[in-house]
Formats: C-alpha cells, sequence, structure tokens
C-alpha cells in the first residue's frame, strides 16, 4: 500500500485567556511535527486531534490533555506524544513570561 502524508495543520488557539493582560503561548508547526502512525497510515486513518498544554515560562510543556479526540487512538496518542515534546514560545502574564496554556488543533490528512 503506497500511501503519501499529505501534511499536518497545526493552530494555536486565542480564545480563552484568563485576562486582557494574558498572552497564551504559542506554537511553531513548522519546527515541530508528528509522524504519521504506521498502523493510522495502514488503516487510511485521518481526523484532527484538539489538545491542551500547560506550558512554563521556559517554554517547556508540563502537563498535556485530550480536548476532543480525532476518533482513532493512534493518532491521538501520536498528536500528544509529539507536541509535547515540543519547544513552545512562553506565554506571558503583564508583559511577564508565565506559565499558560495553549490549545492546539493538529489536523492528520493523507491524499
Amino acid at each position: 500500500m503506497n500511501k503519501r502524508f499529505m501534511g499536518v495543520l497545526a493552530t494555536v488557539l486565542f480564545a480563552g485567556a484568563a485576562s486582557a493582560a494574558e498572552v497564551p503561548a504559542s506554537f511553531d508547526a513548522k519546527n515541530c511535527k508528528a509522524d504519521y502512525p504506521k498502523a493510522s497510515l495502514m488503516n487510511e486513518e485521518q481526523g484532527t486531534v484538539s489538545m491542551s498544554f500547560l506550558v512554563s515560562a521556559s517554554g517547556d510543556v508540563k502537563d498535556s490533555k485530550l480536548d476532543k479526540s480525532s476518533g482513532f487512538k493512534n493518532l491521538d496518542k501520536a498528536a500528544i506524544k509529539s507536541l509535547s515534546a515540543c519547544k513552545f514560545k512562553p506565554g506571558s502574564k503583564d508583559g511577564a513570561p508565565a506559565e499558560t496554556w495553549a490549545k492546539v488543533d493538529y489536523a492528520w490528512k493523507l491524499d
């Protein structure tokens, strides 16, 4: 079976900041990507995983949670595992780097 990975789209959603003085952490999808799970490729699984990451003031992920499943465990696990290892741009509170949550939607697509 010859499947080619079309691409992954990741976006950071800024809705839900605690106050106007809080800026959530941000994610650079160009510098951090997840590998398509082999079983998911074979089964032609596609979908979007919605996750939240608690990002430290230094940009490291301290915690993660699944907000909405893609419908496939392998895709969900691969996205959380890979993105948890990424470096984020820290968020801020009142202009100073701070621990904040970032919401990320990660889309798995095949062509």
